[in-house]
């Protein structure tokens, strides 16, 4: 005999067995959680490994190809820093050069005007005649005795090229300080030619250097044409030294390998300044670049076989959290199918917490559905018991005014109009009202008259309470049926203007008539009409009336304690708790 589900131990006896028994039809048999969690792992895992082991080796060529990129793009930018360090030096030569004071051979002149000019810039000028003797030095006082030049090499070279020449870096017998130059040959017609130089100090250079965020092992060093250090990030006292790696001349930018310091292998990045023959040069130890290198390797394998021991174990950690949960919303269900409250609870996995508020919120829901049933039951109830006493006044009214049959019918039906646009205003506003301007023009519109100026409406928003506003638009029907019969809309030059305003919790309603007649509209008898007035608006709203007839018209005047009028706001709060 077969055994049962509970018996066999396949899954949970109780209300859920049927379902069991669907699954195990479709799937052979259901599978714990836990199990889908291994097989999504090793899913995951396992193409992992095999794809791993293919990028190591390109993973490791890229990084290569990434760091030779960045340290020639480091290179190349402290080049254009040092250009733009020496294009300024030669502005400034050929600033000073366009001093008339120069041109006129003064040289006195000439001294102040540059040692002003350069006050600042840590530079000082240098002049010389065509047999490179000095003619002045702002860094010494005018007239004093001055020495040879400490660079005739560069001095030469621009004049007999004629064009800017930039030095490479030599110590100044005066001050011991290792320094560079910048010529300008200044070639007058039928004069002798004169050098302007700028000098500044070798240690200024390294500012170029400094602005590179230079990290893992690497530096950078600034060589004049003849491979000596003019700036360094290494050390400062390789200042005036021949560089230590073995760089070739007219090298282009590339990664090159050098040996220096023994057997210690170097990655190099030379780059080309375009003054002066001067290079920029990149350096690392290989080791040092090779170092990320490996230990993302060394990581990457610790990591694989850490992630498969956490994967394992979490995988029977999350089976065990889901399972329960799960469980526990399957008795929510059960109780919200029967009508239950439920309170929505917090679980670990973020997606069983929004099941479970869903089902706390339907639940909640439901309650409130049921709640508006009942309470919109009522409302219809009372609001039929309103509309039964409202149409009782009617008839007896209109029956005791009536002089047939046919004249009852008439005016009780279209009272009965009526009342049902002010229905259909009340239906369309709900619990919150009706706006007074709506429900007198769905009074008047009616009867008015096809021009739009025989009609003027003013006054601010103002929202009835259903019963008031029920009760008000009986009144203006019948003041509107009245104006169409005998009033402003009989004639064709009448106009009809209402007004209201609120004041001091009083609304106050102005219905004006204008209809040229010789002595204006005379008192008549009371009608159904002044009994609706007097009666309804007057005893159900606590109103003060006051009618007039002018010579040119019928003028009403409602003054209704706001308080009446207003929609019933401790009912809507019963409904908004509901919801």
């Amino acid at each position: 005999m077969a055994k049962s589900d509970a018996e066999t131990g396949d899954i949970d006896a109780g209300p859920v067995a049927g379902l069991g028994e669907r699954l195990r039809t479709r799937l052979s048999g259901p599978k714990p959680i836990g199990f889908f969690l291994f097989l999504l792992i090793a899913v995951t895992i396992i193409p992992a490994l095999a794809i791993s082991t293919v990028l190591l080796q390109r993973n490791n060529d890229a990084q290569r190809e990434v760091v030779n990129t960045l340290a020639e793009a480091m290179a190349s930018s402290i080049a254009e820093a040092v250009d733009g360090e020496l294009r300024g030096m030669i502005m400034t030569l050929r600033v000073l050069s366009t001093t008339p004071s120069l041109a006129a051979g003064n040289v006195e002149d000439f001294y102040e005007r540059a040692r002003l000019a350069l006050a600042s810039s840590g530079s000082h000028l240098v002049l010389f005649d065509e047999n490179l003797r000095q003619l002045m030095n702002t860094r010494e006082p005018y007239g004093a005795p001055l020495g040879p030049a400490s660079d005739p090499a560069t001095l030469q070279r621009a004049l007999a090229e004629r064009a800017p020449a930039i030095s490479g870096v030599f110590r100044e017998e005066t001050s011991g300080e290792w320094m560079f130059n910048a010529t300008l040959p200044y070639i007058q017609q039928n004069r002798p030619p004169r050098l302007l130089v700028t000098r500044r100090n070798a240690e200024t250079m390294a500012d170029a250097l400094s602005q590179q965020m230079l990290r893992g092992g690497w530096n950078a060093a600034l060589l004049d044409r003849y491979d000596r250090v003019i700036a360094s990030s290494f050390m400062s006292s390789d200042v005036g030294k021949p560089f230590f790696l073995d760089i070739p001349s007219g090298f282009s930018p590339q990664t090159v390998r050098a040996v220096g310091d023994g057997a210690e292998s170097y990655l190099a990045i030379v780059e080309e300044a375009s003054h002066g023959g001067w290079k920029v040069v990149a350096w690392a130890p290989t080791a040092a670049v090779e170092e990320p290198m490996r230990r993302s390797l060394r990581q990457l394998f610790g990591g694989t076989i850490i992630i498969i021991t956490i994967g394992a174990g979490a995988a029977w950690a999350l089976g065990r959290q889901i399972a329960k949960p799960v469980r526990r919303l399957a008795d929510d269900a059960r109780r919200l199918g029967a009508g239950e409250q439920i309170e929505a609870s917090v679980y670990p996995v973020a997606e069983i917490t929004t099941v479970s508020v869903a089902l706390a919120e339907a639940a909640g829901d439901r309650k409130k559905a049921e709640g508006e049933i009942r309470l919109l039951m009522r409302e219809v109830a009372h609001r039929a018991k309103n509309q039964l006493t409202v149409v009782s006044a009617m008839a007896k009214q209109t029956a005791r005014h009536a002089g047939s049959l046919s004249t009852f019918l008439d005016s009780f039906q279209k009272r009965l109009y009526g009342l049902a646009r002010s229905t259909d205003l009340l239906i369309a506003g709900g619990a919150w009202g009706v706006e007074l301007r709506a429900l007198i023009l769905a009074q008047v519109d009616p009867f008015k008259p096809e021009t739009a100026k025989r009609l003027e409406l003013s006054g601010p928003l103002f929202r009835l309470s259903n019963q008031a506003a029920q009760t008000l638009g009986v009144a203006f029907h019948e003041l509107a049926t009245n104006a169409a019969k005998y009033g402003a809309f009989a004639t064709r030059t009448g106009r009809l203007v209402i007004s209201w305003r609120v004041e001091d919790d009083i609304l106050t309603i102005v219905w004006r008539e204008h209809v040229v007649k010789d002595g204006g509209r005379r008192l008549a008898k009371r009608g159904f009409g002044t009994e609706i007035i007097e009666r309804m608006v007057g005893g159900t709203l606590d109103a003060e009336i006051s009618r007039t007839f002018h010579r040119d018209g019928l003028e009403y005047i409602f003054q209704i304690p706001v308080k009446r009028l207003l929609p019933d706001h401790a009912h809507l709060s019963s409904q908004e708790s509901l919801r």
